[in-house]
């Protein structure tokens, strides 16, 4: 088992385990300081939505299941609301439709909220939890990698408008991150790259160590690998959002290759995933910043070379201009600027802040 404690504005741990899915009931009891009622053993008058979408549901989601069971043994009345999966779901209409599912099932602020899928649901989930009465709690319990590397820590919430990506949203911490290593047994290869561009990003910015394990390995397929790579990317993410919860310094960092990667999803019409969009980010933004002169050490040979090991697509199919007109609705631009994450060297990165007319520039360098 792999435990890490997040003492953030909310403290909660991210506990990653085989076969814990089995235990969601008692961990979610535990993380909410819940009482069983004495005479009954169980607990009382205590709701929990299970959030999912299409795919995830027959997977998981369903009364016969593992998750499900757990919930009920453990005395919690179970509630499940499904929504189309991808990004096209991700937007204001099902986050409404959920709170007024919420309110027709009468949840109060005593009751939970729980996001049983990839990014996607997990951000949908935790934007409802920030809002429905001003706030509930609610569990992460993400089945993909890249949810469990990234999105899943740190509290960021949110759905994208027609100008682009996460551009409505709150913070707002879970209570608890349960991640079962069995769900990397129903992950493509495809979406296992997802997570690990996600892991290169956290080693480019402040630990090696996720570069060197992962020079090591040639294949996706050995769970004891993916599970350590996640722990050490979460470390990560841990230390900065401690820092810096509410994104107004360090933790900017970890949008390494973010700018752009949002702008090819945008100009893909999300086409092109997130992660498979970052390996493309970091590339065009390491080769610009040598071609620049602002890392210290060369950085975009090495970045390839372990990009290129997994064979990402990362052929960009959009020119400067498009990524820069998509990129000016990005959340970190302000007034006439906008700060990007440039590699100094492998292990260390830094903010470097642009006029937005340098951009198109930029991209360019790196195309």
């Amino acid at each position: 088992m792999i435990k890490i404690h997040v003492a953030a504005s909310q403290q909660y741990d991210v506990i990653l385990n085989k076969g814990i899915l089995s235990m969601t009931g008692m961990y979610v009891k535990d993380a909410l300081g819940l009482q069983d009622d004495p005479i009954t053993g169980k607990l009382k008058n205590k709701k929990i939505c299970i959030v999912t979408d299409e795919t995830v549901d027959p997977l998981y989601g369903r009364e016969n299941q593992t998750l499900w069971r757990s919930l009920t043994l453990t005395g919690f009345e179970v509630h499940k609301y499904v929504f189309p999966g991808g990004e096209d779901s991700k937007n204001m209409e099902t986050i409404e439709e959920l709170l007024e599912f919420l309110a027709a099932k009468r949840f109060t602020r005593t009751d939970v909220l729980l996001a049983l899928g990839g990014g996607i649901v997990g951000d949908v989930t935790g934007f409802a939890a920030a809002t429905y009465l001003r706030g509930i709690e609610f569990i992460q319990v993400p089945t993909t990698l890249l949810a469990i590397v990234d999105s899943s820590v740190g509290g960021k919430t949110g759905v994208n408008l027609k100008a682009g990506k996460n551009l409505a949203g709150a913070f707002w911490q879970p209570s608890l991150v349960l991640f079962d290593s069995e769900f990397l047994d129903t992950l493509s290869y495809d979406i296992k790259l997802d997570g690990i561009a996600e892991a290169i990003k956290a080693g480019i910015i402040a630990e090696p160590l996720i570069l060197d394990s992962i020079k090591m390995k040639r294949t996706l397929d050995d769970p004891d690998f993916l599970m350590n790579l996640a722990s050490l990317a979460i470390e990560v993410k841990r230390k900065v959002v401690e820092e810096d919860e509410r994104d107004n310094g360090s933790r900017q960092l970890l949008n390494l290759g973010h700018t752009l990667a949002h702008a090819i999803e945008k100009c893909s019409r999300y086409k092109i995933s997130h992660g498979h969009a970052v390996a493309m980010g970091m590339k065009i933004v390491a080769i610009a910043s040598d071609r620049l002169g602002w890392t210290v050490e060369n950085c975009s040979e090495d970045i390839l070379e372990i990009l290129e090991r997994f064979k990402f697509p990362l052929r960009c199919p959009y020119s400067a201009w498009e990524l820069a007109n998509a990129a000016m609705q990005d959340k970190k631009i302000r007034g006439g600027n906008i700060t990007l994450v440039v590699p100094a060297r492998i292990g260390k990165c830094r903010l470097k802040t642009i006029s937005v007319n340098k951009l198109e520039p930029f991209i360019s360098y790196g195309l």
